[in-house]
């Protein structure tokens, strides 16, 4: 296992920010214990909570950033949909998260290598208007950010020793 670390002084300047900083620091100390990004490689030295993170990260970053189209198209996919994202969230509390995910895999499986192609950006543009079914799952991602972020920010304060070891 990779031994993931964080100061304790900076642990407490982050929860001070807010629960997206609390949350940051966390994903930023797994993701410099791994060099920079997950992998088939490193995955094996992470935990499943530690994994759940991530999935977390990178599909906040893009579902905020151009929905789930994107998160498809840029690879991420089978990442969320073909592991048990959906369950570790549910067994994180975070219901509704679950419930996005898995109500999306359907389409997902049907439209994936279509979005995965790859294309020009005039091409990966009309995507989304080639596949509205994905609008409703992007508008509930974001009607519930907030929501599921401070779940996300709770569960590790409440299960630190599943994310990193805090330095005194």
């Amino acid at each position: 296992m990779i031994n993931v670390t964080i100061d304790d002084k900076v642990l407490q300047q982050a929860a001070e920010k807010g629960m997206d900083t609390f949350v940051g620091t966390f994903v930023n100390a797994i993701l410099d214990a791994i060099g920079g990004s997950l992998n088939a490689d490193n995955m094996s030295e992470l935990n499943s909570d530690q994994i759940t993170l991530l999935a977390w990260h990178y599909m906040h970053e893009e579902m905020m950033d151009g929905g789930m189209i994107q998160l498809i198209h840029n690879g991420l996919g089978s990442f969320i949909w073909l592991n048990p994202t959906d369950k570790a969230f549910r067994n994180w509390g975070i219901h509704d998260l679950f419930k996005l995910i898995n109500k999306s895999h359907y389409f997902y499986k049907q439209y994936h290598e279509d979005i995965e192609r790859e294309c020009s950006d005039e091409e990966f543009m009309s995507l989304f208007e080639k596949y509205p079914e994905f609008d409703d799952f992007d508008d509930e991602f974001v009607e519930h950010e907030e929501e599921w972020t401070n779940l996300i920010a709770v569960y590790i304060d409440d299960h630190i020793e599943n994310f990193a070891t805090i330095n005194e």
